[in-house]
């Protein structure tokens, strides 16, 4: 599936490709609405509505994964809350042996997310993931989410690396495609993010089942 002697930097986005997508969708799906209405005294199926319209207005913003702008937004500590439920944060099949296959081989591993410091802190506190990689990029840092072609120029200039000798891994389609624009030369889109939804299909990018299929390294 992939030649190895190509890569020298592995790129790994976090949720949705590492750590199950299951948490954040819970949370963002179904606890935050709830806890939302009962502390607003709203009905749930208008807060519901409400949260979905102005969350989706901000998606492919840094906003949108920003935990500051939400708390402030809604007036509720998203923090907080998302702890509630930190005990759904789990990985994904396969990453911890996939991970220590690419230190073995000395091939580079960053973690490059759009997901906010503190949500970050607070996944590496309940997983220890941080150990596994080399490096834990945060797009806030750069002060722009992956979806723009720009945070590519400015991450190798913090990060240097050969887009030509690089592995990406992400969940998100619009964000690969930020990726393909700045010519990262092998992207893969995982298949299954969130393990309590079926596999996604999309024939734009090869797609990754299982992190086994490229353990020949």
């Amino acid at each position: 599936m992939l030649d190895w002697t190509t890569v020298d930097t592995v790129m790994l986005d976090m949720d949705g490709t590492l750590l199950d997508l299951h948490f954040d969708s819970y949370f963002w799906l179904e606890h935050l609405p709830r806890r939302y209405a009962e502390l607003k005294n709203l009905e749930p199926l208008y807060a519901i509505d409400m949260l979905n319209e102005r969350i989706m207005a901000q998606q492919g913003t840094l906003n949108w994964y920003c935990l500051d702008y939400w708390s402030q937004e809604l007036g509720v500590d998203i923090l907080a809350l998302k702890r509630e439920v930190q005990d759904k944060i789990g990985f994904r099949p396969q990453v911890k042996g996939f991970l220590q296959a690419l230190r073995s081989a000395g091939i580079r591993t960053l973690i490059v997310t759009n997901c906010h410091p503190a949500a970050v802190t607070l996944k590496m506190q309940q997983t220890n993931l941080d150990a596994l990689v080399d490096e834990v990029i945060i797009s806030h840092s750069l002060g722009k989410p992956k979806e723009e072609p720009s945070f590519w120029v400015d991450l190798q200039e913090i990060e240097p690396f050969n887009p030509a000798r690089t592995l990406f891994i992400d969940d998100s389609l619009p964000v690969l495609r930020s990726a393909q624009r700045f010519g990262i030369a092998h992207l893969l889109c995982i298949a299954q993010p969130d393990s309590q939804a079926p596999a996604r299909e999309q024939q734009e990018f090869p797609s990754l089942h299982h992190f086994q299929d490229l353990l020949k390294i």
